[in-house]
C-alpha cells in the first residue's frame, strides 16, 4: 500500500503539473482572443504536458498497491532466477578458447579473416553447427493490453442476495402539511404512497475449450489464467451495463434510466464551464455534498481546459486526501469510465450523483467457473464454463443528474 508520504508527493507532483498546464493554457486562451493564434511551439508544450497529467492521473484513480521497492527487489530476483535456470554452453575450455580467438579475430579483421572452421565455430544458425547450443530465452510472462472498466461498482451501493431478485421499497409520493388554526377541524392528509423496486439477478456467462496437451505441457498454470480471464471480462461486461444496459437481460445504466434528469451544457456538441455549475446545481443539496463526477478520459481532457466566469479553473489537482481522490472538478471527486459517451451532439458525456443513494447492484452469484471434462472428451478437450448473476438498476433517479450537449 502506498505510504502517505508516496501519496503526497504525487499530490504535489500534480499540483506543480497542473500550474505549468494552466499557465500554458493561458497563454494559449489569450493569443487566441487577441486573434494572434496557435504557435507550434505552444501546442506542443500543453500536449507535453496534458500527457504528464494522464499519467499522474492513473495514479490519482487508484492506489498503488505494492511497494515499488519490493517490486524492485522481486524483479532482481526474477532475474537472477533466469541466469542461473540457463543452459551451459556445452563447451570444454579447449573449444571456448578457439570460440574466443575466432571471435577477436573477427571483431579485428572481419568476416574475410577468418577460415572455414573458425567460421563454422561462430555460426548459431545452424543447429548442428552449434545452434542447439545456443537456445533463445522463454519470458514466462504473457503480454496483455490494458482491459479498461469502467468502475461504477465502486460508487454504487452493493448488496448481496440468495434469491433470484432483491425488492426494495420506495416512497413515491407524499402528502402535504397544512395551516390550521387553534379550534380548527384537522381533515385527514392524502398522498402518501410507496411502491416496489425489484432489482433481478441477470447471468454474464463465457465458455472456453482447452485441450488436455495444453493443460498438462504449457509451463503456465492455464486454468489460473482462465480464472483471471474471465474475472477481467466479467468486470468489463457489467461495467459498460452499469452504464448504458437497456435492462433487458442485463443491469439497467444510469444512462438509460428515463427518469434521470438532465441539464444542457450550453453548447450543441461540447461542454462548457456554465453547464457544468449548472449541472451541480440541478442536483438536490443533500445529495450533492456526497456526490461524484462520472465522465470518460476524453472529457475528462476537455474538463482540465475550463474555466468559469471568474477565470477559474474549473478542475483543482492535489486539493486533499479525502476519500483517496486528490482532484476534483468543482470540488466533487471524479471516477473515470470508459464506457461513459464523449462530446458529441445530443450525447451526455457527464454524469453527477450521489451514486450510493441512487444506484443499487446485487450479487447473487460473483464468479462460478466449472470444470467440464467430460462434455468435450471426445475431442480431447477440456470445457471450462463460467458464469456470474449480478443485478443494477437506478433506485432513486431524484439523486443523479446528467449533462447533455446541447444548447
Amino acid at each position: 500500500m502506498t505510504d502517505v508520504t508516496e501519496v503526497s508527493n504525487v499530490i504535489g507532483e500534480m499540483s506543480k503539473t497542473f500550474e505549468e498546464f494552466k499557465s500554458a493554457n493561458d497563454e494559449r486562451l489569450e493569443r487566441l482572443e487577441k486573434g494572434r493564434g496557435e504557435t507550434s511551439e505552444l501546442t506542443e508544450k500543453l500536449e507535453r504536458i496534458e500527457v504528464d497529467l494522464n499519467k499522474l492521473e492513473d495514479i490519482n484513480q487508484e492506489i498503488t498497491k505494492a511497494n515499488e521497492a519490493q517490486k524492485d527487489v522481486a524483479e532482481k530476483i526474477d532475474q537472477l532466477e533466469t541466469v542461473l535456470s540457463r543452459p551451459s554452453s556445452g563447451y570444454d575450455t579447449k573449444s571456448a578458447d578457439t570460440v574466443l580467438k575466432s571471435f577477436e579475430k573477427w571483431c579485428r579483421k572481419g568476416k574475410d579473416a577468418l577460415d572455414g572452421a573458425e567460421l563454422k565455430v561462430l555460426t548459431v544458425g545452424n543447429p548442428e553447427t552449434g545452434g542447439y547450443l545456443a537456445p533463445p530465452e522463454y519470458v514466462r510472462e504473457i503480454i496483455k493490453a490494458v482491459t479498461v472498466i469502467s468502475p461504477i461498482r465502486s460508487i454504487a451501493r452493493v448488496r448481496q442476495t440468495t434469491q433470484r431478485s432483491v425488492q426494495v421499497p420506495r416512497r413515491s409520493a407524499q402528502f402535504a402539511a397544512v395551516w390550521v388554526a387553534e379550534t380548527a377541524t384537522r381533515s385527514e392528509t392524502t398522498g402518501l404512497t410507496y411502491a416496489l423496486e425489484e432489482i433481478a439477478a441477470h447471468e454474464a456467462s463465457a465458455l472456453v475449450d482447452i485441450s488436455h496437451a495444453d493443460l498438462e505441457d504449457t509451463v503456465f498454470d492455464m486454468e489460473a489464467e482462465l480464472t483471471a480471464e474471465f474475472a477481467e471480462q466479467f468486470a468489463k461486461a457489467e461495467g459498460t451495463a452499469f452504464v448504458s444496459g437497456n435492462a433487458v437481460g442485463k443491469p439497467e445504466g444510469i444512462m438509460t434510466n428515463g427518469d434521470v434528469a438532465e441539464v444542457v451544457s450550453g453548447h450543441a456538441s461540447t461542454i462548457l464551464a456554465d453547464g457544468l455549475v449548472s449541472l451541480v446545481h440541478g442536483l438536490k443539496a443533500d445529495y450533492a455534498k456526497n456526490a461524484t463526477f462520472v465522465l470518460n478520459r476524453t472529457t475528462l481532457g476537455s474538463v482540465r481546459k475550463l474555466k468559469d466566469t471568474a477565470g477559474q479553473y474549473v478542475f483543482q489537482a492535489g486539493m486533499s486526501l479525502q476519500g483517496g481522490m486528490t482532484n476534483t472538478i468543482l470540488g466533487h471527486p471524479y471516477i473515470e469510465a470508459t464506457d461513459m459517451p464523449s462530446e458529441g451532439s445530443n450525447t451526455y458525456p457527464v454524469a453527477f450523483g450521489d451514486f450510493r443513494r441512487g444506484y443499487m447492484i446485487v450479487d447473487r452469484i460473483s464468479m462460478s467457473v466449472l470444470r467440464d471434462p467430460y462434455t468435450q472428451a471426445g475431442s480431447g478437450n477440456v470445457r471450462f464454463n463460467a458464469r456470474k448473476r449480478v443485478g443494477g438498476q437506478v433506485v432513486l433517479a431524484d439523486a443523479i443528474v446528467k449533462q447533455k450537449c446541447s444548447a
